[in-house]
């Protein structure tokens, strides 16, 4: 047994149409909505179209991400997987549940491959070994065990908080491009200097608990400089002024827990472009590449070049393209669409998987 964990607030019409499309799957399961105290408190049916029971928690305050939490606790202990989405997603079909059961014991968290139907691409963000939070199962086990999301990050990086827990457990995040999420991204109630401000906040917050100390200053300063220049893109520097602002104030606070450098390196993806690339130079080598559609954590792909001597040059010249992003939905994005330019084309992690879903695009086409 499985649960759906969608948390809501003042969004009733787009709450309606992600539960009729959960009514659409052929896997009955429970639903819980947790209302982020919405200021019309959310109407739900007790079931759904494919029998799939409802229940509706209200909260009287805006828990943010946490109220997932919330959520969790209130599951049916039967559940083994708690598949977290917002109001705004949904899996495009029943592949998630095959994937869930053929995952083995040390694998924590199902991070899935997420759309953005109106967008035409996928979502941003996520690595390696960290999910997105719209589409994400979790062994409601080890959820609970790690006591879920941080109530203190409100919204945006809490994913990257639980994920290096996760790692510092023992256990590991997977992507699965069986499990398939449409994210019909609502812009409603979104403040761009607020997400900013979090962002900053936040990141710098992940930066700081989990960062070796020969790495610490050097992360943050990483941090900062990308969401500075995330911030002048979208002329969000009021946000990014109040993000650094709170950061200072409480950067102190965090409390350390200090990974070794091998989980790092995993939990910022290096361990990832480290094993793609070299073994790809391995069996075919090559001295020289370009970095295409950099991105997220373009450095780790860099350094896992520098490490086997490959030289960097001009996409016209380079024996290779290598993807410069460790987000797996840009990623992916990335393959399809240098994969007809007639050059040999590496992404940076997760070899099998991209092929798998390179397989089912040209399949469908």
């Amino acid at each position: 047994m499985l649960t759906f964990i969608l948390p809501t607030r003042n969004r009733p019409h787009r709450l309606a149409q992600t539960l009729a499309a959960l009514g659409t799957l052929a896997t009955t399961t429970e639903v819980i909505v947790i209302d982020n105290a919405s200021e019309l408190p959310a109407q739900t049916p007790p079931t759904l179209a494919n029998n799939s029971l409802v229940r509706t928690i209200r909260s009287r305050t805006n828990l943010g991400a946490a109220a997932r939490n919330l959520g969790v606790r209130e599951s049916d202990p039967a559940s083994r997987w708690v598949v977290m989405l917002d109001d705004d997603s949904h899996p495009t079909d029943d592949g998630f549940v095959q994937a869930l059961r053929e995952q083995p014991a040390d694998v924590a968290a199902v991070s899935a491959d997420i759309s953005l139907p109106l967008q035409q691409r996928r979502e941003d963000g996520g690595l390696p070994e960290v999910f997105i939070g719209c589409g994400v199962a979790v062994r409601r086990e080890v959820f609970l065990e790690l006591g879920g999301y941080d109530p203190s990050f409100d919204y945006y990086a809490e994913e990257y908080d639980l994920a290096a827990r996760i790692i510092l457990s023992g256990r590991r995040t997977v992507f699965d491009p069986r499990f398939k999420v449409a994210h019909f991204k609502d812009a409603t109630n979104r403040d761009l200097n607020r997400i900013i401000a979090r962002l900053v906040r936040n990141n710098g917050w992940v930066t700081q608990r989990y960062t070796p100390e020969a790495q610490r200053r050097a992360e943050l300063r990483r941090t900062r400089r990308r969401y500075r220049a995330i911030a002048a893109k979208e002329h969000a520097a009021i946000g990014y002024a109040l993000g650094i602002s709170e950061l200072r104030q409480t950067l102190r606070a965090q409390q350390r827990t200090s990974m070794p450098v091998p989980l790092f390196d995993r939990f910022t993806g290096l361990a990832h472009a480290r094993e793609a690339i070299h073994a790809e130079h391995r069996a075919r080598p090559f001295r020289s590449a370009a970095i295409i559609s950099e991105g997220k954590n373009s450095w780790a792909v860099r350094a896992a070049l520098h490490e086997i001597e490959v030289r960097l040059d001009h996409p016209d010249h380079a024996e290779t393209l290598v993807i410069g992003t460790l987000s797996p939905g840009p990623m992916l994005d990335a393959a399809e669409q240098w994969s007809n330019k007639g050059q040999r084309v590496i992404a940076p992690w997760s070899a099998a998987a991209l092929q798998r879903v390179t397989r089912s695009r040209a399949t469908a086409a």
